[in-house]
């Protein structure tokens, strides 16, 4: 079994295992026709379940053909053009090749003796990005699994910051529109989902900031403490953008820690002519970023950055057998002494290697392509009197809703855009998201594909139609 282990003596069966993986899917992604098969989980689930995986096959060639019936030849394919559901991106080529380099070498980022470079080079790109925020000098950050833990960390320092011991008289706000992830985090700082101060949202779904001035006037007069203010800047379902400077100088004035959710738009940071919707972010105590939702990197790809890099002294622990308080002293960089992770990733190399092949402005210009696209969408939408679409996008996402010619019930448009939505789905042809407005049922088109067009983005609302009319049509037959 020792021949198995990637060493010196086996590099070069290494090198023929993983070409031959990459081979497989080149020649799966060149021959992708559609986003998704159509499989459903009752078909794929007796695949997967007579796998004994007590019975080895015995060499990658045999795992590799395997896979195909069990994961390849149904997974649903991001790179293509028709795929417009979630937050999830079309990868580039130099980050991949910084996965496959990161995947090999296995370093673990949590201390310097098992980085090294890895350490120096992720404290690179989070000083880069710290200065295109512009945070300041005294920035820092690390990098982490995703937006949601991004944002329990930013919350866990705004908690420590607050410097009081009664956490029930702890207060946070966000908007009505902002990530789930505030609520959990919430309750997993031991606050409540109570604590969470929900603000409402203006017609172009952004926080208003009139009512949360309101708001923390209340909370101050109550006696409560405004523990932290969450501007979102890119939300999930619209993409809209909350008025930063107007809550950064809110958050001064109460004294509240700023956090700036831009999961999402962080692909502004790179944007060549749309960086100035981020105007006010590099007033904020902390900021999340997912590079691996604009930045087209591969899950995962995140991190949480403060203004004040002592503030991440609030997640430090030492341990003798890892990073003994001593190596402070000595100037040692262990990067577990900012995360709430121990063993890391080297995720930060996937955008180093982006960087250094593809420069800011290239990954920016494919941000602007999809924002460029959303405004053609728009437009479609808009012209087209089979919808109801909510909002202009800010960056790359439409809300929209199918409408029948003829009068119906709310509820049964509700049921002709989920029945639309599933059978898109079905069909594999193309994959679009849903949400709720209002207590209505609505779709979502994500584009965060460069590839995509207007065309194709016509061609699903013709579907989408389709699907809606032929429900409607059937329930008309049936009533």
């Amino acid at each position: 079994m020792r021949s198995h282990l990637l060493n010196d003596a086996t590099a070069e069966s290494y090198r023929r295992s993983v070409t031959e993986g990459v081979e497989r899917v080149a020649d799966k992604l060149a021959a992708t026709r559609r986003p998704f098969t159509g499989v459903t989980p009752a078909e794929l689930a007796p695949v997967i379940d007579a796998v004994d995986l007590d019975r080895p096959l015995g060499d990658s060639s045999a795992a590799l053909d395997e896979l195909e019936s069990v994961y390849l030849r149904d997974a649903v394919y991001f790179h293509h053009p028709r795929y417009l559901g979630h937050l999830n991106c079309p990868v580039v080529i130099p980050a991949v090749l910084g996965e496959a380099v990161l995947s090999a070498v296995n370093s673990s980022l949590d201390t310097w003796d098992q980085s090294a470079g890895g350490t120096l080079i992720e404290r690179k790109i989070v000083d880069w990005t710290c200065g295109r925020i512009g945070l300041g000098p005294a920035a820092d950050g690390v990098f982490t699994s995703g937006g949601t833990q991004s944002n329990l960390q930013a919350l866990l320092l705004a908690r420590e910051e607050a410097k009081t011991t009664d956490l029930s008289r702890l207060r946070i706000f966000s908007s009505e529109c902002s990530h789930f992830s505030v609520q959990k985090s919430a309750t997993l700082l031991g606050l409540g989902q109570d604590a969470v101060v929900s603000i409402p949202v203006d017609r172009n779904k952004r926080m208003q900031s009139v009512v949360l001035a309101a708001e923390l006037a209340a909370c101050r007069a109550e006696g409560l403490v405004p523990m932290a203010i969450v501007a979102t800047a890119g939300t999930t379902d619209f993409g809209s953008i909350d008025p930063l400077p107007e809550i950064a100088a809110l958050a001064d004035e109460y004294g509240a820690w700023m956090h700036v959710d831009a999961a999402y738009g962080c692909g502004l940071l790179a944007s060549p002519t749309r960086r100035h919707l981020l105007d006010g972010i590099e007033r904020a105590d902390s900021v999340t970023v997912d590079f691996h939702k604009s930045f087209f990197q591969p899950v995962s790809s995140s991190a949480v950055l403060v203004r004040d890099g002592a503030t991440l002294r609030h997640a430090t622990y030492h341990a003798d057998y890892l990073n003994p308080a001593r190596t402070v002293a000595e100037r040692i960089p262990n990067q577990v002494d900012k995360s709430l992770q121990t063993t890391r990733r080297f995720d930060a190399l996937k955008l180093w290697m982006t960087l250094r092949v593809m420069g800011a402005d290239g990954v920016g210009q494919l941000f602007d392509e999809v924002c460029d696209l959303a405004a053609e969408g728009f437009a479609l939408l808009a012209a087209d009197p089979r919808y109801d679409v909510v909002v202009e996008p800010q960056i790359s996402t439409l809300v929209y809703r199918y409408i029948p010619e003829n009068v119906t019930s709310p509820e049964d448009i509700d049921r002709a855009n989920l029945y639309a939505r599933k059978a898109l789905f079905a069909s594999g042809e193309a994959v679009v998201a849903g949400t709720k407005v209002d207590g209505r049922q609505y779709l979502k088109f994500t584009l965060l594909n460069p590839e995509t067009t207007a065309a194709d983005i016509a061609a699903v609302l013709d579907l989408i139609a389709g699907y809606a009319e032929q429900y409607l049509g059937e329930t008309l037959v049936h009533a």
